[in-house]
């Protein structure tokens, strides 16, 4: 049974807000793990001349360096005040 949330689940809640972005960040881990060990199956398979296959990883590995930092580096999930 998954958990539940205690109250009304809202993009404005802070706690929900991080849950959220790590487990989005957890999906996006997920996605590229899997299209990567595909791409190398794929390669050492030597089905096919696929250069491009490290290019894709570099910049999918840079963009997912940069959603790290921002997700435990720099956004703020504090409580906003209103004025």
């Amino acid at each position: 049974m998954p958990p539940k949330w205690p109250r009304q689940p809202t993009r404005e809640d802070p706690e929900y807000r991080r849950l959220d972005d790590r487990m989005n960040f957890a999906v996006h881990v997920a996605l590229f793990a899997a299209c990567n060990s595909g791409l190398l199956f794929f390669h050492q398979l030597h089905v096919t001349n696929w250069a491009w296959g490290k290019w894709i990883t570099l910049v999918w590995s840079i963009i997912l360096l940069i959603h790290l930092i921002y997700i435990f580096g720099i956004v703020d999930y504090s409580t906003k005040s209103n004025g």
